[in-house]
């Protein structure tokens, strides 16, 4: 069941019908539930035994961490009785969120474990391209984990866990989320159902608006762009310097545009059930700095890895040097979290590196009044915005080929080098029938169109009205449907 296609939509439209007819909060519950279980039992039915597992497990464990002591001891033993508690509470805590990581790592890494040991096989030795190391990763086991770990630590400090299984799994289980996000924290999940009202008109139609505009996104820009991105990369030895910088381009865009389609079809979806999902992107491209950018990018996964992360590792509260080690060290563990190749772990290392060199930049403004001028002018936001970009788009390269032998040929290739004489004209003008300027043009007239919106949004405060998204909403889907690739790509972040 893909988003966005007709069997999803036939699929939401009847669970919204239903959620809305039943009256108990109970029975909506169990129908999101049941519905989440088919959905996903629909992509991959052999993993939905052990998200099941693993969504009792953390359940169980967020009960217990917080079991009341026995009131009936005397006083003079309660001080011990509750010190040994504490530390009997941080034990389960540790041992949930070791369940939830070596999980996680487990799946994400099964598969690169032979190459990292050096394991080649032999009379007796394993491949790594024998079938025990092919092992297919559940489809959001990496979000699923997050959310759990986030649940936990929730707990433990002090939020009330939840009062039963089904509250639990349809929170973990809701089904626009479950795949890719975006990461919620339960409480403030579970209770938009308390008081649930069926969604007003306005409410539909922006619902509605989201999915079209996502299913836009998805079908008309992304996968279009893919066409350009794989074809490129497929062809590396053969491509010329400015070819490598397109695609890389290309990529960047279409990550971005990949991704913020599937969070607007999930929170269209969320919207139509009366759940408002948080927003994920808030046009990350036009970030002055690359914490800005952080700010601005997968907003909920930088939101977890600051709460669950950063400020336990100290945050900015000790020295500079120990703040700068301290977003190195997150930054490196994202790399580890998308993916088990060298380039994910250089990736979340450029943005680490990026993320301190800021932090000095700050201080050093501080210091230094003409630093901070210079910042405050527009040549220097312009120059900021340019520095930024360039080093968010220069790590995409290592995103989208972590393999080091792609990644060292593309470095190499990156400067200086005339691309084969036949690139253009396969790739360019017999595949995608433009030429190179045609196709550049294109791309960052696709920016223009974020830079319009950006200054209609953010500049004038400017949104369209419901009954203009009430129009647009049937073009939009036609479009999709009309003019969408022969083949639909999973998502990006499927992967992840």
């Amino acid at each position: 069941m893909l988003l966005p296609s007709i069997t999803y939509a036939l699929f939401l439209l009847s669970i919204v019908g239903l959620f809305w007819s039943l009256t108990s909060l109970r029975l909506r519950l169990w129908l999101l539930f049941a519905a989440s279980l088919i959905f996903y039992a629909s992509l991959q039915l052999q993993y939905l035994p052990l998200m099941l597992v693993l969504a009792g497990v953390t359940f169980y464990f967020g009960k217990i961490l917080t079991a009341p002591l026995d009131w009936r001891i005397s006083n003079e033993n309660w001080q011990v009785a509750e010190h040994g508690w504490n530390q009997r509470r941080t034990l389960l805590l540790g041992v949930g969120i070791a369940i939830n990581v070596l999980l996680l790592l487990g799946f994400k890494y099964a598969e690169a474990l032979p190459r990292l040991l050096g394991w080649t096989g032999g009379a007796t030795g394993s491949r790594p391209e024998d079938p025990f190391w092919q092992i297919l990763m559940p489809l959001g086991i990496s979000f699923f984990c997050f959310e759990c770990i986030a649940y936990l630590v929730d707990v433990y400090r002090g939020s009330p866990p939840a009062p039963s299984f089904i509250n639990f799994s349809a929170y973990k289980f809701f089904f626009p989320k479950l795949i890719s996000g975006p990461i919620t924290r339960y409480h403030t999940f579970i209770d938009q159902f308390a008081q649930p009202t069926p969604p007003s008109l306005a409410t539909a139609i922006e619902g509605g608006w989201l999915i079209a505009s996502g299913a836009v996104k998805k079908l008309l820009l992304a996968d279009h762009i893919a066409i350009l991105v794989n074809l490129s990369f497929d062809n590396l030895p053969r491509a010329g310097s400015a070819d490598i910088w397109l695609a890389v381009f290309a990529y960047g865009l279409q990550l971005y545009i990949d991704f913020n389609a599937y969070v607007d079809i999930a929170r269209g979806s969320a919207l139509l059930l009366g759940v408002v999902l948080p927003l994920n992107f808030d046009f990350p491209y036009f970030s002055t700095s690359i914490a800005d950018f952080w700010r601005r990018w997968h907003m909920t996964l930088g939101a977890w890895l600051r709460n669950y992360l950063y400020f336990p590792l100290g945050g900015s509260r000790q020295s500079l040097w120990r703040t700068c080690l301290n977003l190195m060290i997150v930054m490196l563990i994202a790399g580890v979290w998308h993916g088990n190749n060298w380039g994910f772990l250089i990736w979340g290392g450029i943005h680490g590196l990026a993320l301190g060199v800021h932090r000095l930049n700050q201080a050093a403004a501080k210091a230094w009044a003409p630093l901070k001028q210079l910042w405050e002018t527009v040549p220097g936001a312009i120059l900021s915005w340019g520095i930024t970009q360039l080093v968010v788009f220069f790590s995409w390269l290592f995103f989208r080929l972590p393999d080091p032998q792609q990644f060292m040929l593309a470095l190499q290739r990156l400067w200086g080098v005339p691309a084969d004489a036949q690139f253009a004209q396969r790739v360019y003008l017999e595949s995608l029938g433009f030429t190179y300027t045609e196709l550049a043009i294109m791309l960052w007239g696709l920016v223009g169109l974020m830079g319009v919106a950006y200054f209609f949004n953010r500049g004038l405060k400017i949104e369209l009205s419901w009954p203009v998204k009430l129009l647009l909403l049937p073009i939009f889907c036609f479009l999709a449907w009309l003019l969408a690739p022969a083949e639909t790509l999973p998502y990006i972040y499927f992967d992840f």
